[in-house]
């Protein structure tokens, strides 16, 4: 029986978001979750439909970014989507999906009505009041699931954060879900639906204005 473990510190300037641990130990009897692929999957599903283009900000190797020499970097690491990033040259998209390097003059700069949509654990300092802000990737908790009331104190009651749901979800599972490779998240969105977690609305439908 494996036990699996949840977090592990990780980054891509410290150890590559736990790759290079899992590579020195290919026969570790634990399973390595970040929770990546989860939060991707619950990402997606947050962007309105029928979404075509999104501006992306924020830390490298998850993210497309506004900056030249980041893009630079992504094209170089991502070959297989390198004809679907684009370098903005405007702040016209009113869909952004933004982390951690974020900044205010950024957020500012969006116009009127944009939807923020974090991909970080931690949301974004809400700046604009013509704005909408999407929660961080979590997702509601099944109603079988006793004696849980928040995650975190930026997300509603019996909502759990997408990296600490993969721990739950990943149980069983034979591979890890770290580095910079994600590849289970068709596999992520059956079994959370299949265990009764559920996303959370639009802020668009709930008139969530901050």
């Amino acid at each position: 029986m494996c036990t699996y473990m949840y977090k592990i510190p990780v980054g891509e300037e410290l150890n590559r978001y736990g790759g290079p641990y899992v590579d020195r130990h290919p026969h570790l009897k634990i399973k390595v979750v970040d929770g990546s692929s989860l939060a991707v999957a619950v990402i997606l599903n947050s962007i309105p439909k029928p979404t075509t283009q999104v501006v992306l900000r924020g830390n490298l190797t998850k993210v497309a970014t506004l900056h030249q020499d980041e893009y630079i970097k992504l094209t170089k690491s991502l070959s297989a989507t390198e004809s679907s990033l684009v370098l903005a040259e405007s702040h016209a998209h009113k869909i952004w999906l933004v982390g951690d390097g974020l900044t205010e003059k950024e957020q500012l700069s969006a116009p009127s009505g944009t939807l923020f949509v974090p991909f970080s654990q931690l949301p974004p300092k809400k700046l604009r009041k013509n704005c909408f802000y999407h929660y961080t990737p979590a997702m509601k908790i099944p109603t079988s699931l006793e004696n849980v009331h928040s995650c975190e104190n930026w997300l509603p009651r019996r909502v759990m954060s997408a990296w600490r749901i993969a721990g739950i979800v990943q149980d069983g599972w034979k591979e890890h879900d770290c580095d910079s490779t994600m590849s289970a998240l068709r596999k992520f969105g059956k079994q959370v639906f299949d265990m009764a977690f559920t996303l959370l609305s639009s802020p668009h439908n709930r008139c969530y204005y901050l």
